[in-house]
């Protein structure tokens, strides 16, 4: 016994005095750390920097910053000890053990060969697998519990060099597992006998020359790569089961790119898979069914090849711009027009294209800027929207559309302004439009990072969009920019500025790339100036009935976020400046901010930090001014606050309107439907009503989605009157009716019968769209009274009551002992005209009640009711 307990402790002290001597003098270890144990995660090393990765969604946040100095490649996760192990490029021969708290602890390996090691992977036993570029490949055993543990192991040859950039063990078979560069094929090595098995290119790989430095396991045997260049995660299902032609592969996740990637992960840790056809968020990134990418292809979700063209595109309203852009978009939809990709000017790749022009740099033609036959395109047509020049700081505009089978595939704006960036942002314009924004992370041209985008639009297609924009410094030599925020940008410059969307992340960076060789051949590029992508920023956002909702993905767990910006009630009001602070909890949350009306809101919402902000425009619908060009002169034109809160059943057009002027044809104000002027279907109602004062005939017209309009006039007097119209007195010129659906802008027309100069006026509100039952402008001539209908009260009824001025209101009920009822006690806010309160029977028996109405203007009233 006392021999077995010698010789243990002397192989304990030899142990000992070898690890004493592997670690640098330099190194204090650190008692403290605690290894991962197999955490879900997947841990992607950039440098010396450490990213958590949730491959469910491709969400990522930093976790540790310059845990060594140097970089770490060649990441692994050990499985016989928890750590993760890497290879350091500083100093020589070293290898780390990294725990979950990201101490480090370094031991010097003396038969290493010099030089970086960027490829590793251990095994279920603790065999470390590294190497470089050769088919060489090292090994050392990293088992805590084994004789041979920190010992070198030796060196290995694989039977060919290939071009891999990370494997990694799959713990169902214990084969390590990568994909090639260039040839994107998968192959499984057996690294004990260096025997390796060219499984075939994988799929969903074919024909992208990425490079892919980080790839993972989970427990099932699936395996995940990621690309460098564009941070997209595949999945190649159960590569345990690959032969020759049997693979499954598919796009999983959008990640961050980078240079410099590794990646270490358990194996045997699951991964959240989406279930694609029932409707829920299975695997927690935030998107159900077929919004999810790992659901891109498959059976229920094909995948949709068009993307929007760059004719509607390049603005959003904004607090300078909102009147000109809502008229931009109004004459559109007022001249029913449409662009037609059929009759568009087809543009041609020739003998100049890549070819340096002879004008000077601060006047390149935008078109020797554009990209021609890098994405396989079929067509290329031009869908410049000159209006944009009329409306914004650019100085001349050129886009494209990319076609494939007629279909537009991608789309590009070339952009050029004078004295600082293009004022409008795509990821802006579109969530303001209406679209989702559903992910925001890097890409990499030439090594460089890029903000790229994922938007999904109402129409339900997705796009992968990228902006940046190339000035010209003193030199006369590019400087390329790409912020996310308008700020950021250098101010002072001429800039071209591009704004590029794809319906694939591959064209997206080919379409990039191409634009940067195109400016080079005009000009040196002589640096690039990035920001980060916003790690908190809006999903969504929409305003209704005095609220603004906010979707909000929150990458890095941020605890609470700050909202600043400007708000204004109506188009024509001063802007108020709103702060606000809310905590967050998790990844997704819904934030509402009660706003009051409004018109518009744009702001900035952080997480602090020194992060980069989001930046985020939401309005409402606008109101405009129309008025004839020729004889017309406005003297108002007002948008007012809608007074107090929507009480009613039907469809409200907020705010109201003061107009008054002289016109010898019209003058008028329209309304769109949505901010984006897209068609609403409001046929569930059959009426519009508003209340009106003024001079003469009042036009009321409907624009329809397919431009066809509808229209009817009433008479308006100097008294106040209340219209309630029916669908079927609206008319077009062939005297045919409408319903109300599919309504892209209401115009309300002062007009003039005489032709020569009139005065005119009109005062507009409370306008909706509803199904009220005709009923005179006060159910009594005696607006003292307060009147309940029906009474007796069966279920329900309704009390009318008059005020002069907006206030409150307290209702209460009595039996007849004169006790007053519990659950029958009311309060509210009152506005100037006729209020309602509707009673609720609720579980009182049959009799006779008292009521008692009491307003903060001092009116009561007061009355019997009858239950039957």
């Amino acid at each position: 016994m006392k021999q077995i307990y010698f010789t243990k402790k002397l192989k304990y002290l030899i142990n000992l005095l070898i690890l004493s001597t592997l670690i640098p003098s330099s190194f204090q270890l650190n008692a403290q750390s605690e290894p991962f144990n197999c955490d879900y995660s997947a841990y992607l090393f950039q440098y010396a920097d450490v990213y958590a990765i949730d491959l469910a969604s491709g969400r990522s946040y930093l976790v540790a910053e310059e845990i060594v100095s140097g970089k770490i490649n060649a990441t692994a996760y050990n499985p016989t000890d928890g750590y993760i192990w890497g290879y350091r490029s500083e100093p020589s021969k070293s290898i780390t053990r990294i725990g979950k708290d990201f101490a480090t602890e370094t031991y010097t390996i003396p038969e290493l060969t010099t030089g970086n090691k960027y490829v590793g992977a251990i095994n279920s036993k603790g065999i470390y697998y590294f190497r470089s570029g050769s088919a060489t490949y090292y090994s050392i055993d990293l088992n805590p519990s084994s004789d041979n543990y920190l010992k070198y192991l030796g060196a290995q040859n694989l039977p060919q060099k290939i071009s891999i950039h990370d494997w990694a063990f799959n713990a169902v078979d214990n084969k390590l597992y990568s994909v090639e560069k260039n040839t994107n094929k998968l192959y499984r090595i057996t690294p004990e006998t260096g025997a390796m098995e060219d499984l075939g290119v994988v799929p969903i790989l074919a024909g992208l020359n990425y490079t892919y430095g980080a790839v993972y396991f989970d427990a099932s045997g699936n395996f995940y790569v990621s690309a460098n260049q564009s941070g997209s995660v595949y999945i190649i299902n159960e590569v345990q089961n690959v032969a020759q032609g049997n693979m499954k592969s598919n796009i999983f996740a959008y990640g961050p790119a980078s240079a410099s990637n590794d990646g270490a992960r358990c194996p045997t840790a699951p991964v959240p898979q989406e279930d694609c056809s029932n409707g829920k968020d299975d695997d927690g990134d935030g998107l159900a069914d077929c919004d999810d990418p790992a659901c891109s292809g498959i059976s229920e979700c094909p995948v949709t090849y068009t993307a929007s063209s760059a004719n509607s595109g390049g603005l959003e309203s904004n607090d300078r711009l909102a009147e000109q852009i809502g008229r931009r978009n109004y004459m559109r939809a007022k001249e029913g027009y449409e662009f037609n990709s059929a009759s568009a000017k087809r543009v041609k790749k020739n003998a100049s294209y890549m070819k340096k022009g002879t004008t000077a740099k601060n006047n390149i033609s935008l078109s020797a800027l554009t990209p021609l036959g890098v994405i396989d395109e079929s067509e290329i047509i031009e869908s410049s929207a000159a209006d944009l020049l009329d409306l914004t700081n650019a100085s001349d505009i050129y886009s494209v559309d990319y076609l494939k089978d007629n279909a537009s595939v991608a789309a590009l704006m070339v952009i050029k302004t004078e004295n600082q960036v293009y004022e409008h942002s795509k990821f802006i314009c579109d969530r303001f439009l209406g679209a989702e924004l559903l992910s925001v992370s890097s890409i990499q041209l030439r090594e460089q990072n890029f903000i790229k985008s994922i938007i999904k639009q109402p129409n339900g297609e997705l796009e992968f969009a990228l902006t940046f924009s190339a000035r010209l410094n003193t030199n006369n030599q590019f400087v390329i920019e790409s912020h996310w925020n308008i700020d950021a940008y250098k101010k002072d410059a001429l800039y071209y500025n591009f704004q590029i969307w794809a319906n694939s992340i591959d064209d997206l960076l080919l379409l990039g790339e191409e634009v940067l060789s195109l400016l080079e051949v005009n000009s040196p590029i002589d640096g690039y100036a990035a920001s980060p992508p916003p790690p908190v920023f809006v999903k969504s956002a929409r305003y209704q009935n005095g609220k603004v909702l906010l979707n909000l993905v929150n990458n890095n767990d941020s605890k609470n976020v700050r909202m600043e910006g400007g708000m204004k009630k109506t188009e024509t009001s001063a802007t108020e400046n709103i702060e606000l602070t809310t905590v967050v909890n998790g990844y997704l949350q819904t934030i509402s901010v009660d706003t009051g009306n409004l018109f518009d809101l744009g702001f900035r919402i952080s997480a602090g930090l020194g992060d980069t902000p989001d930046d985020l425009f939401v309005a409402d619908a606008p109101w405009g001014l129309d008025d004839s060009s020729n004889g017309t002169v406005v003297e108002t034109y007002e948008v007012l606050p809608t007074e107090g809160p929507y009480m009613g059943d039907g469809y409200p057009i907020e705010r109201n309107i003061s107009l008054k002027g002289t016109t010898e044809n019209y003058l008028g104000v329209y309304r769109a439907l949505s901010p984006r002027f897209s068609a609403v279907d409001l046929s569930d109602y059959d009426k519009l009503g508003f209340e009106a004062s003024g001079t003469g005939v009042l036009e009321v017209k409907l624009l329809k989605g397919n431009g066809e309009s509808f229209s009817t006039v009433v008479t308006l007097t100097i008294e106040e009157q209340e219209f309630n119209l029916k669908n079927n007195v609206f008319k077009d010129q062939d005297g045919n009716e409408t319903d109300f659906s599919d309504i892209k802008a209401l115009v309300f027309n002062l007009v003039a019968k005489n032709s020569y100069a009139e005065e005119k006026s009109m005062d507009l509100s409370n306008i909706d769209f509803n199904n009220k039952a005709e009923v005179s402008k006060f159910v009594d001539a005696d607006t003292d009274k307060a009147i309940i209908n029906p009474n007796p009260l069966v279920t329900t009824s309704t009390l009318y009551f008059y005020e002069d001025q907006a206030g409150e209101y307290t209702f209460e009920l009595f039996n007849l002992a004169g006790r007053r009822l519990n659950g029958h006690h009311l309060e509210g806010d009152s506005f100037s005209g006729q209020n309602t309160i509707t009673i609720d029977r609720k579980s009182l028996p049959p009799g006779l009640y008292f009521y008692s109405l009491k307003s903060s203007t001092d009116k009561t009233w007061s009355g019997r009711l009858m239950i039957k």
